[in-house]
C-alpha cells in the first residue's frame, strides 16, 4: 500500500493504535513516518499507544492541502473515519 505514495507530493494518513484509537498526521515520507511512529519516536500520542498500523492515506499536491484535509479528518467521527477505508 505504501508503495503507491508519491515521494515528491505530501499526504495524510490514520494510523489504527494498538488500544483501537486512530491518529491521523500529514508527511511528505510516509514510509519513515510510519516507521518513526514504529519506534516511539513519533507522535506523543502513538508513544504510549504501540504497536501502530497502516489505516488509511491519502496523496495530497502540497503541505498546504495536505494540513488541510489533517485538520478536516481530524473533525470528523470516529465512525466517518473508519469509512475512509471503504
Amino acid at each position: 500500500m505504501i508503495n503507491s505514495v508519491n515521494k515528491k507530493n505530501w499526504c495524510i494518513y490514520i494510523l489504527l493504535c494498538r488500544d483501537g484509537s486512530l491518529y491521523t498526521g500529514s508527511t511528505n515520507d510516509l514510509e519513515n513516518r510510519i516507521k518513526t511512529h514504529s519506534l516511539g519516536k513519533g507522535a506523543k500520542y502513538t508513544r504510549s499507544r504501540l504497536p501502530v498500523k497502516l489505516f488509511y492515506f491519502e496523496n495530497l499536491i502540497n503541505q498546504s492541502e495536505a494540513l488541510k484535509r489533517e485538520a478536516q479528518i481530524k473533525k470528523l467521527s470516529r465512525k466517518e473515519k473508519l469509512k475512509l477505508s471503504k
